[in-house]
């Protein structure tokens, strides 16, 4: 008697159907997770800056700031030593770097991908600067979208904002309705990824 194993032709093709209906189900979940992880990611780099900005301004005695590096926050955004505390980087254009009277850069923060908008309120817009008593030169806020979409409106799960409060200190905003849209300080929710 002759055995033969194996898969019969149904089999397989069973096999295979309910293999590419979990993978059907599975991909955009998993795309859920990266796309998460990326937002606190990039959240996390924008909250190091300015948690290092505040103490480096603490520990040099003089003015730190966080400014952005292009048109916008997510052209990415440096930290430096801000001695006239102006929020604008002065160099000479010489090959000396942090020479006596000239702010210094203390660490760069590269760009978002296409898909990511970063934007600060008003009192945001274009620096933060902190004092040598860890203070912020005012108080705001970020949001930090994924916009793959391109429709600038925050929906469940594509959003953080990031919150300065009087004295300096940041905090991710809350969810309180756990709808997955951050809600400012007055307790709406964001309505939008460039204006708020």
């Amino acid at each position: 008697m002759n055995s033969s194993t194996g898969f019969t032709l149904i089999e397989l093709m069973i096999t295979l159907a309910l293999v590419s209906l979990l993978m059907t189900l599975g991909i955009p979940s998993f795309n859920e997770a990266i796309r998460n992880n990326r937002l606190t990611t990039y959240t996390n780099d924008l909250v190091t800056a300015l948690n290092l900005a505040r103490s480096e301004a603490v520990k040099r005695n003089l003015s730190v700031s966080v400014r952005k590096s292009g048109t916008d926050w997510e052209d990415g955004w440096e930290v430096f030593t801000d001695l006239d505390s102006d929020g604008t980087f002065d160099d000479d254009g010489d090959a000396t770097l942090c020479e006596s009277g000239e702010d210094c850069v203390l660490r760069v923060f590269e760009a978002l991908p296409a898909s990511f908008t970063l934007r600060g309120n008003n009192n945001f817009a274009n620096f933060i600067r902190y004092t040598s008593a860890g203070l912020s030169n005012n108080m705001g806020s970020f949001v930090l979208c994924e916009n793959s979409d391109g429709n600038n409106v925050p929906e469940a799960r594509t959003a953080k904002m990031v919150i300065v409060n009087a004295v300096g200190r940041t905090r991710i905003a809350g969810d309180a309705d756990n709808d997955g849209i951050p809600e400012k300080t007055d307790g709406t929710e964001i309505n939008s990824c460039v204006a708020f």
